[in-house]
């Protein structure tokens, strides 16, 4: 299985980034996908998650109304659109693969990408 996040990058406070998650190695459309971040010095933190069939989706309070998470199952894609950013929420941003059902905990997935940074400037 792996999971490859990409489109990180330095953005201005008030900007939009789109990170993308692409997966292969699983059957994509059986998994709850999520993503989570972590600041440097921090605990790595629940951003949002998405069920199968991409009908329902959570989101971190911190982003709520921000970010929008989406997936494409025919492209085995998941997707983070994140907008009016703030320089909190530099951090690198993971995505993560789940076969049983929604959770905010991170030790609850099975499959992890290997990050991509996302720098918010003031």
């Amino acid at each position: 299985v792996q999971l490859q996040a990409s489109g990180g990058g330095l953005v201005q406070t008030g900007g939009s980034l789109r990170l993308t998650c692409a997966a292969s190695g699983l059957t994509f459309r059986l998994y709850y996908m999520a993503w989570f971040r972590q600041a440097p010095g921090e605990e790595r933190e629940f951003v949002s998650t998405i069920t199968r069939s991409g009908s329902r989706t959570n989101y971190g309070d911190s982003v709520k109304g921000r970010f929008t998470i989406s997936r494409d199952n025919a492209k085995n894609m998941v997707y983070l659109q994140m907008n009016s950013l703030k320089p909190e929420d530099t951090a690198v941003y993971y995505c993560a693969a789940r076969y049983y059902g929604v959770s905010f905990n991170q030790n609850d997935y099975n499959y992890w990408g290997q990050g991509t940074l996302v720098t918010v400037s003031s």
